[in-house]
């Protein structure tokens, strides 16, 4: 099988050619490719030294110089370049040393990490270099490291969150030699910035079949060292309708969020929505387990996962949001007015992506299809009181704190509990939000207050 370069890649690589260097695709474009998947995120390597390749192009970006990497804007498209090298000891699992340039292919080649990753196409002419038998294990559906496998997990022991990583993405089972070795070396991975690690984690958690990574991670101890939380449902009984494990539920829940393509956030929060029922685990009636409070213990300890694994404040609060709401309930006879506090205390953005945990949660319990009558029905009636367009947050009230200062009541906390106490009553009584009432009953409320 011969890659097919487009124009503008010809193009590029025919710069090198004139100048008397070689220029080769390597990486995931080139492993798609033979699995027939689109990728043009390319990246390139080539025997001219970077300042080399500066001199080529107009328009050029130092984005790693020191490692030998040059980014260059041709035809309005960024190609990221980096210099045949071989690299040094990694004293520090994660950065080499030193790094130096050669000449050869086949050894720059040798420094990465899995043979389905070493394979280039040089260019122009297309033609696939494989001289790790990266083609072999794309058929086995095998991820191996290159050579030794603790000499590669030495060097950068995020190799080991990448194995996990790829297995979920790709569906591909790690050679035993290298995980064995991925267990060795577990511990290593502490040394690896939470960043680097949580960009793996969430990459395998939205990877097509995540039980796979999970897995490994959890077999080779590198869950122990990222999650202990979820590793310590392995094994945990819940009882009652539950016949499978804390874990399995999890890796249910999650696998039914990935089969209806939910979003991220979804996924995670089904992965860890009950991971607090080890804590809150009590006997209850019948002799069955009783979980008092699991949401809000499950939800404190996303918390602390993702502030450890130095998540953003919107990825952070978004899934601790879902997982402390997921034990919602609805019946029939709420009144409207318990429809709108419900919006009112999950927030309009998070009432679909709540819904989707609800059928990934039940769809992990049940084995079979979720009924969405219940669902549907509720959702109807949240839909009707959002077509009334009533007041279900502060900004939709009549008044405003500019407005409560203007009728003479101090700044300070005193507003936000006067403008949550007047949305508590229009909420119960839309009719009630206009000016007039609210500044009358805002006045009342600031008197109560300052007694």
């Amino acid at each position: 099988m011969r890659f097919n370069p487009d124009p503008i890649l010809k193009e590029f690589a025919e710069a090198f050619t004139k100048n008397g260097y070689t220029l080769y695709l390597v990486g995931g474009a080139v492993r798609d490719f033979l699995l027939g998947k689109e990728n043009h995120d390319y990246d390139f390597t080539t025997d001219a030294e970077p300042q080399e390749v500066k001199r080529m192009f107009r328009r050029t970006i130092d984005t790693g110089i020191k490692h030998g990497t040059v980014t260059v804007i041709f035809q309005k498209r960024h190609f990221e370049v980096t210099t045949f090298r071989t690299e040094g000891d990694y004293r520090d699992s994660r950065h080499p040393d030193s790094v130096t340039f050669v000449k050869s292919l086949e050894e720059d080649l040798k420094r990465r990490d899995f043979t389905i990753n070493a394979m280039a196409v040089s260019l122009p002419d297309g033609k696939v270099i494989d001289l790790h038998d990266g083609k072999k294990d794309l058929r086995k559906r095998l991820i191996r490291a290159i050579g030794d496998p603790e000499e590669r997990f030495e060097e950068d022991a995020l190799r080991m969150m990448r194995a996990c990583r790829f297995s979920s993405q790709l569906g591909f089972t790690i050679e035993k030699e290298t995980l064995l070795a991925m267990g060795r070396l577990a511990h290593t991975i502490q040394k690896v910035s939470a960043e680097r690690i949580k960009e793996e984690l969430f990459r395998l958690i939205d990877g097509k079949e995540p039980r796979k990574g999970l897995e490994a991670m959890r077999v080779t101890g590198l869950m122990d060292e990222i999650l202990p939380e979820l590793s310590r449902t392995y094994g945990f009984r819940q009882g009652g309708m539950h016949k499978e494990d804390l874990y399995e539920h999890l890796v249910l829940a999650l696998e039914a969020a990935e089969e209806h393509r939910y979003p991220i956030s979804v996924k995670l929060a089904a992965l860890f929505h009950d991971i607090g029922k080890v804590t809150t685990r009590a006997d209850g009636d019948k002799r069955e387990y009783t979980f008092y409070g699991h949401d809000r213990e499950s939800a404190e300890m996303v918390d602390r996962i993702f502030r450890r694994l130095k998540t953003s404040n919107e990825e952070r609060e978004c899934v601790e949001h879902l997982v402390e709401n997921h034990m919602f309930s609805y019946s029939p006879d709420w009144t409207d007015s318990a429809v709108r506090r419900f919006i009112r205390r999950v927030g309009i953005d998070s009432i679909n992506p709540l819904f989707q945990l609800r059928v990934a949660d039940i769809l992990a319990t049940t084995g079979h299809r979720a009924d969405p009558t219940m669902l549907l029905a509720f959702s109807d009636r949240i839909n009707a009181e959002l077509d009334k367009e009533n007041a279900l947050s502060l900004k939709d009230l009549k008044i405003d704190g500019k407005r409560l200062i203007g009728l003479g009541i101090a700044k300070g906390p005193i507003i936000g509990k006067i403008l949550n106490a007047l949305l508590e009553e229009v909420i119960e009584d839309p009719g009630l939000n206009n000016g007039e009432y609210l500044e009358k009953r805002a006045i009342s409320l600031s008197q109560d207050l300052s007694r």
